[in-house]
């Protein structure tokens, strides 16, 4: 039975995660799995229900509770459901529901990066992607590729903030990610020993140039993206077992990672 809460104030504690709590307090950094997240749209909510994550409250005009939202909360009784006038949620938000549906969902124990190795072919390394869009259209862009498993290191934005998943329309729910603890070294090394060769993305005088043959004929790749501005480390490139580039034209001399990364996945993909 579906438990709905109509609201005539915004001051209600369990609301706070919509709105009042900044990204680090929802996550709960030390113990993450003890933490949540936000869930935008009917859409990405059936993804992450898809994937088995629980959700702890919605958040959603009333029109939507026999609208988008009906089939969503059959599969949810007994989960709350704050329900209100569209200016009073706004008020709560910052801006309308325009996607109609928020949910705060539970956050799962991430696998070890060993795991999601397993049986992959092609992998993405997101060294310290720190936009969470940018971050977003990179793992849409793995789902719709065919990318088995991405790795992040330890100074990349969190997958599951809330911009993140929302440009990523609930596809980090679909694509197997963990994050290493050690990079580059450790992470190096666990790349090697599950037979992976080990490339680079960057502008260097001996990278080969998408559209090699050869990159093709590599079984288990790991392809390497780095941040935003300054791209990737010197130390992280030597450590690399090859550096790739995208040829460029008309004195451009580079694409935004995300961009990069879905002309390299769709060039480099295993079918």
């Amino acid at each position: 039975m579906t438990d709905i809460i109509h609201l005539d104030s915004v001051d209600r504690e369990e609301l706070d995660v919509y709105a009042r709590l900044t990204e680090a307090q929802i996550r709960n950094r030390l113990e993450p799995e003890k933490g949540v997240f936000i869930a935008e749209s009917p859409k990405v909510i059936r993804l992450a229900l898809d994937a088995g994550f629980e959700p702890v409250s919605f958040l959603m005009e009333e029109k939507h509770i026999e609208g988008d939202a009906k089939a969503i909360l059959a599969r949810c009784p007994g989960v709350p459901v704050y329900t209100g006038d569209r200016e009073l949620l706004k008020s709560l938000t910052g801006y309308a529901l325009t996607r109609g549906v928020l949910a705060a969902v539970k956050r799962k124990p991430q696998p070890e990066p060993q795991a999601i190795l397993a049986g992959a072919r092609r992998v993405a390394v997101l060294d310290g992607i720190t936009d969470a869009g940018n971050l977003g259209a990179i793992v849409r862009s793995a789902a719709a590729l065919n990318i088995d498993a991405i790795l992040l290191t330890p100074t990349c934005c969190d997958p599951l903030n809330r911009r993140a998943v929302r440009v990523s329309m609930g596809t980090i729910f679909q694509v197997p990610w963990a994050v290493l603890s050690d990079w580059p070294k450790g992470g190096m090394a666990l790349l090697h020993d599950a037979g992976f060769t080990v490339a680079a993305t960057a502008l260097c005088e001996d990278s080969r140039a998408l559209g090699d043959p050869k990159l093709r004929e590599i079984d288990r790749l790991a392809l390497v993206f780095g941040t935003e501005g300054d791209g990737l480390a010197v130390h992280t490139i030597r450590a690399c077992d090859l550096t790739i580039k995208i040829p460029m034209a008309h004195g451009v001399d580079s694409l935004n990672v995300a961009a990069a990364s879905a002309v390299l996945f769709w060039e480099l993909r295993t079918n």
